[in-house]
């Protein structure tokens, strides 16, 4: 019988029934043959040069890569070299964007416009407090906790205090602003309103009132634009946060029980510091949420594939608890450049390996629950059809398999080889794998030395009347 592998379950203290996602591997929607869909090795990441600092923020402008580490200001080439070109104090995420001639960037409190050439700070005393920004029809717009601002459209390094705008659908903070078909999404803790230009004397844009959405995000860098709609990481009022997407007056939720039960482990200070970005490209939609202390991704077109949430988690480091060492994705060079979430290193991500930034780093799936109608069973044989002999150069790596009856406690790990570079016909087979009284469930370990994809788990099991 075949045993699915693309989601796994596990249980918890509250007595809940929880998923288990498969942590390094990206579940593909795809039927070859052998499975409807199939586990492939999430990529590795490739350094190829050095920073001033830890990465804070990163753009493609006028086909350079930009980016802020630590304090400076740099570009970064093909081959990885680091030019530095201005200073941005501080040590917080920045949010970078740009007009047809100047890239902005916001450092909070403050601004930044470099021309290709200059870095000049925005200096006019009406600016404020400036939290996040976005350029639409000439205007440099920016918001604080109250106000949204723009800038003059012959200077824009000039503020007319007369033109502040306000998002006063409710009185909570405003957190972030985000553009969608040339209008501005502005939201707040707990509602989104959103407006459009009208080209009026005063502030030049006006809400538009029936596309207000009653979900607001956490903080400036926990929404982005993703499939043309806003994904955002929030809630309405008296309402737990979840990951939703909104547009056109409407949010969706997509995040499962379980990725709501994750975001209930951090507190609301916690939440406000991680950041959302997407990574849309070879038949793949990623929406990766950087939390804290782990990385979840989503991928909607998976989900609509295989008909249940498609979401699976990144890490860095042999470590299962780790998080993944990769933020400000940018398509640049043919290539996603990536930059390190713990050195200043630089690089970007590979399909050819399988380190990250040269260091192994373990995969995880597991089974949905086995259950012969409360009766035993006998299991004879396990084995992954999967794509073998892809190791590296002289590695003979092993992975190993566990089993659980109770959803939390696990037994003794079961080792075989995964097969030498070149054994593209090994066969992962685990012979005498015990017995079920009632159910049991599956969970298969590695690390990336064990390069492969899975594409189905086949048991050999005898029932039992008992």
């Amino acid at each position: 019988m075949q045993i699915p592998i693309l989601a796994g379950i596990w249980t918890d203290s509250k007595a809940d029934f929880r998923s288990n996602f498969p942590r390094n591997l990206i579940p593909i929607a795809m039927d070859q043959g052998i499975s409807t869909g199939y586990l492939r090795p999430a990529d590795g990441i490739v350094q190829n040069g050095t920073g001033p600092g830890i990465n804070r923020g990163g753009i493609l402008w006028n086909g350079v890569l930009y980016r802020v580490m630590g304090t400076s200001l740099v570009s970064v080439s093909q081959s990885g070299t680091v030019t530095t070109l201005g200073t941005i104090p501080g040590e917080t995420r920045v949010t970078m964007f740009y007009s047809f001639d100047k890239l902005c960037i916001v450092a909070e409190p403050d601004a930044y416009l470099f021309d290709g050439t200059t870095l000049t700070q925005i200096t006019d005393p009406d600016l404020g407090q400036v939290k996040d920004g976005i350029w639409i029809d000439g205007y440099f717009m920016f918001i604080d906790d109250e106000f949204i601002i723009v800038t003059e459209l012959n200077d824009p390094f000039a503020i007319d205090p007369l033109k502040y705008g306000s998002s006063e659908a409710d009185p909570d903070p405003l957190k972030s602003i985000v553009k969608i078909r040339n209008e501005a999404y502005v939201m707040n803790r707990h509602t989104t309103e959103v407006f459009d230009n009208i080209g009026s004397s005063g502030f030049p844009f006006q809400r538009i009132e029936g596309a207000q959405i009653m979900k607001g995000t956490m903080g400036p860098h926990t929404a982005c634009l993703f499939l043309d709609a806003v994904a955002m990481v929030g809630s309405g009022m008296n309402e737990a946060p979840a990951v939703w997407l909104a547009t056109n007056g409407q949010a969706v939720k997509i995040s499962t029980m379980d990725i709501d039960l994750i975001l209930q482990d951090y507190t609301e200070e916690e939440l406000a510091t991680s950041f959302l970005e997407a990574r849309v490209g070879r038949d793949y939609q990623h929406l990766v949420f950087h939390l804290p202390r782990q990385t979840l991704v989503y991928d909607p077109a998976v989900s609509a594939k295989v008909g249940q949430a498609a979401w699976f988690i990144l890490s860095s480091g042999v470590d299962y608890d780790s998080t993944w060492r990769v933020s400000d994705m940018v398509w640049a060079y043919d290539r996603w450049n990536v930059a390190d979430t713990q050195s200043a290193a630089v690089g970007y991500l590979s399909e050819s390996v399988s380190t990250h930034w040269g260091q192994p780093v373990a995969w995880e799936f597991s089974t949905t629950i086995l259950y012969n109608e409360g009766r035993g069973a006998l299991i004879h044989e396990l084995e992954l059809v999967a794509l073998t002999g892809r190791n590296a150069l002289g590695s003979d790596p092993r992975i190993y398999t566990q089993y659980t009856v109770d959803g939390v406690t696990w037994s003794q790990p079961r080792w075989i080889s995964a097969g030498q570079i070149g054994n593209r016909t090994k066969r992962l087979i685990w012979l005498q794998q015990g017995n079920m009284r009632h159910w049991r469930a599956q969970r298969f370990r590695g690390t990336s030395d064990a390069f492969m994809s899975f594409a189905r788990l086949e048991a050999r099991i005898e029932a039992l009347n008992f």
